[in-house]
């Protein structure tokens, strides 16, 4: 499981619930535990000004992303749009195999989105 540090729990929540195959299991005031809907990936929302996470840690982050591999990039994109996510880099094919977007999560932390391209 891995945790993101939010200063905006239902933001948070709805931009992971609205992109990806994420339901909430568990919410309280200083943390949302989603689960996908297949049960095989978790992801924790935590508030940045928990006493749980330390005080160097509660700054913008940086020096790491989230990769999220789907089925359809272009629909991630056509709903991000469609909520008002903030878009990095817009699809495109990369030289590796990969259709990847770019997306920046309510908290700044960096979202890659990315589909294998079958004919490659």
């Amino acid at each position: 499981m891995t945790n993101v540090c939010t200063s905006n729990l239902e933001e948070s929540k709805l931009f992971y619930t609205k992109l990806f195959d994420f339901e909430t299991s568990f919410e309280s005031d200083w943390f949302v535990h989603l689960v996908s809907k297949s049960c095989h990936l978790e992801l924790g929302l935590i508030d940045k000004t928990n006493d749980l996470v330390p005080e160097a840690y509660r700054k913008a982050p940086t020096g790491f992303y989230i990769t999220f591999v789907v089925t359809n990039v272009d629909e991630i994109h056509s709903l991000a749009l469609k909520e008002g996510f903030e878009v990095i880099k817009k699809p495109e094919d990369t030289f590796y195999g990969q259709r990847r977007l770019l997306l920046k999560d309510p908290d700044g932390t960096l979202v890659d989105v990315s589909a294998p391209i079958k004919e490659f």
